[in-house]
């Protein structure tokens, strides 16, 4: 049985990595030998990484120098591994299931003296739409003989040179100790074709292969655009030994197609660098041109004529008359809509163009509700660290009686809505500005979220039609290219950002401003909330709050309330807080059972609790910095699951004691199973993970690094979990 190596190299998001490794580890193939390259100054890919490395013999981590190129950390890698066969796979990707016990069938199944230098497989591609679609090179590797080479088949340039879909001989990287040494997939993926005496072709799917959205690959630095100049100039000049006419003529072809491809991704190339780089696409275009070369016809044969005589002007005006006739086209097609909204749009251009406002602010949370949330959190720190930075409110009409006195606002849909948000430096918000806002050069969006993700969210919601209903993923998409930033409470909500939310923005991991006054409240200001809330002293404070569920229509309590809180007896009141799409409580009422619903702030209901029962509320994750105890009431959890889709299991993860039934969860408040050792641990692991930045200066971090301007090494450092100091209980401040 062949040894197979796989070499995982290469910086990627901590999910990705995570999912990599996973799907590389759970092949159940006993010869196989795992090499993984991780960076010296990423300690969570490090840590990821020797876990793996502990649990499976068969991983070995390699730690490489932050400094080291890509090239280099593969190189090394491979200088490691110990099989017959390499296969390089980025972080980004992953290996289907079974792939290497089928691949190396393949290889076994070849006559010993037919060794070949690479095995050619084909490929899935993973975009945020779709975990498998095909490669594009299924029909010509299900044409290809058993075993090859480039002379006889210059066609399998063609092959989209993904560098994890070949398999590379030991044998042949040793004798060309550089085919490693170039950045990119582009120069190993078509020089082991050249150099490879024998090919082996095999239609087998070997891995999937990650496809970042445009707008990702354009936030990358701007050099990564110029990528294929040099690797190509490479190849050829690799080539250019190879007597056989019909390959070079083959690679020359590729080159011009890639090129010109890119010059046409209007939303990849950014405008500003399509002459510079058509120019360098032009110089290669002459220079590696073969003696006699015809080139395609029709449209394609025009451009490349162009290309070649690096004609950019005519192919400026080419380019200019295609876009002219599409926006016609797509003009007619909008006439109608266009008509409705034409004075509104009128103004919100006219204000466009006028300069954008360095000391203006717009804040919104939850759709224009008030003064919310993380927002209303940095616009009361925006106020201490720089108050000259105006903060205006967007609020709706029926929600302006609710603002704190002398709330500067704008109501959606007035001329000065439309004007503050064309004009202002920064726009604040806990989901999303409408679809109309356009982002402004100089602007800055700071998407600052809403909770924790136990519940699929954004892109991840597409298997799930009754959550997603109603939801259009690429209007969707045009709303988080607007992001530059995004917060973050903990490694799994930045994780999961990335997959839920994939564009170009830079993630703030430094807590949720929001969670902050958890740990600046007082004995006080435990008090006064209860005493707001009219909880007598000495009366033990269960605060139950449920979430929505996306299959029903209306909210339906899943607890019989005043059957509970008899059970409860005398000492104990229950605060019901019900999701924010809903108004008020329905049912029966009980002297002991307060309808808080719509009580604001929530943090005002947190810090009165004793004690929080929720279901798979996002309240938790926040909760738990109080470090108090919690209960999750999971009576559906398999109803919820399948409906919404969940990023982990809950019930064996949970800060608490889980229960499914009303009888239950009555027994659990009734004894001491909701705060004794068990629940204490289980709590205690909950906050490790998901109150991982939340410790009090979140607020303070992003004003100073994203109003301010302060860099990173200039923050307050987040303190460990256990030197922060949460409020004091409510029995502890009636003690002080």
């Amino acid at each position: 049985m062949t040894q197979l190596s796989v070499v995982v190299s290469g910086r990627a998001p901590l999910s990705r990595l995570r999912a990599c490794l996973e799907s590389v580890t759970a092949q159940p193939y006993a010869r196989l030998d795992v090499v993984v390259t991780v960076p010296l100054d990423d300690p969570a890919a490090r840590a990821l990484a020797e876990t793996h490395e502990t649990r499976d013999p068969r991983v070995t981590v390699v730690p490489v120098s932050p400094h080291a190129s890509t090239a280099t950390a593969r190189a090394t890698a491979a200088g490691a591994a110990r099989g017959a066969y390499v296969q390089f796979v980025h972080p980004d990707d992953r290996l289907p299931e079974g792939a290497a016990a089928a691949l190396a069938a393949r290889l076994d199944a070849l006559p010993e003296a037919a060794a070949a230098d690479v095995l050619l497989c084909d490929h899935r591609l993973a975009h945020w739409w779709d975990d498998a679609a095909p490669s594009g090179d299924t029909d010509l590797l299900t044409r290809l003989p058993r075993l090859t080479s480039l002379d006889e088949r210059p066609d399998l340039l063609d092959l989209a040179p993904v560098l994890g879909a070949r398999l590379i001989s030991a044998r042949l990287l040793a004798e060309h100790p550089g085919l490693l040494a170039v950045e990119g997939d582009l120069y190993p993926a078509y020089a082991v074709l050249l150099l490879a005496r024998r090919i082996a072709c095999c239609d087998t799917v070997a891995l999937v292969h990650r496809r970042d959205r445009p707008v990702q690959r354009r936030a990358a630095d701007p050099e990564r655009h110029f990528a294929a100049f040099g690797p190509y100039e490479r190849l050829h000049e690799l080539y250019a030994a190879c007597g056989n006419p019909a390959v070079r003529a083959r690679l020359y072809d590729r080159m011009t197609a890639d090129y010109l491809a890119t010059l046409a991704r209007r939303d990849e190339l950014p405008p500003a660098l399509v002459a510079e780089y058509f120019r360098r696409a032009a110089r290669h275009a002459a220079r590696f041109r073969p003696e006699g070369h015809r080139g395609p016809g029709g449209l394609d044969g025009v451009r490349h004529q162009l290309l070649v005589h690096g004609a950019y002007l005519g192919y400026r005006a080419l380019r200019g008359a295609n876009d002219k006739r599409r926006a016609l086209q797509s003009a007619a097609g909008a006439r109608a809509e266009q008509v409705a909204a034409v004075r509104t749009r009128r103004r919100y251009r006219a204000a466009l163009r006028r300069r954008v406002d360095e000391d203006l602010a717009v804040f919104s949370a939850y759709w224009g509700r008030g003064v919310h949330c993380n927002p209303a959190a940095l616009a009361a720190e925006l106020a201490e660290l720089a108050p000259d930075i105006r903060r205006v409110w967007v609020v709706e009409e029926d929600r302006v009686p609710l603002l704190p006195p002398g709330t500067d606002h704008v109501v959606p849909g007035t001329p000065r809505y439309w004007d503050v948000l064309a004009r202002a430096k920064y726009l604040v918000n806990n989901v999303n500005f409408p679809n109309e806002v356009v982002k402004r050069p100089g602007s800055v969006h700071v998407q600052t979220h809403h909770g924790t993700p136990l519940k699929r969210m954004g892109v991840d919601q597409r298997d799930h039609p009754a959550a997603a209903q109603g939801l259009n993923f690429d209007a969707l998409l045009e709303r988080i290219d607007r992001w530059d930033y995004s917060l973050s409470a903990n490694s799994h909500s930045t994780e999961t950002w990335a997959r839920a939310y994939p564009s170009g923005y830079r993630s703030l991991d430094y807590g949720y401003p929001r969670n902050d006054v958890y740990y600046r409240a007082t004995a006080e200001d435990v008090l006064a909330a209860r005493a707001r809330l009219g909880i007598a002293p000495g009366r033990r404070a269960v605060l139950y709050a449920p979430t929505h569920r996306d299959h029903e229509a209306r909210w339906t309590p899943r607890l019989d309330l005043p059957r509970l809180a008899e059970r409860l007896g005398e000492d104990t009141v229950l605060l019901v807080r019900g999701h924010y799409f809903h108004d008020r409580l329905p049912g029966p009422r009980h002297p002991r059972v307060l309808d808080v619903t719509g009580w604001d702030p929530v943090e005002d209901l947190a810090l009165a609790a004793d004690v929080l029962v929720t279901d798979y509320s996002s309240l938790m994750f926040d909760y738990a910095n109080l470090d108090r105890p919690i209960v999750v009431h999971a009576d559906d959890w398999e109803t919820y699951t399948r409906v919404r889709g969940v990023y982990f299991d809950l019930t064996a993860e949970a800060p608490g004691p889980v229960t499914r039934g009303q009888g239950e969860l009555t027994e659990v408040l009734t004894s001491t199973a909701w705060c004794d050792e068990t629940a204490r641990k289980q709590r205690h692991d909950f906050r490790l993970r998901f109150c991982e930045y939340d410790d009090g200066h979140a607020a303070e971090r992003v004003v100073r690094r994203v109003f301010l301007g302060e860099g990173e090494e200039g923050l307050p450092p987040v303190l460990p979990l256990d030197r922060r100091t949460p409020a004091p209980t409510p029995e502890e401040a009636a003690r002080r």
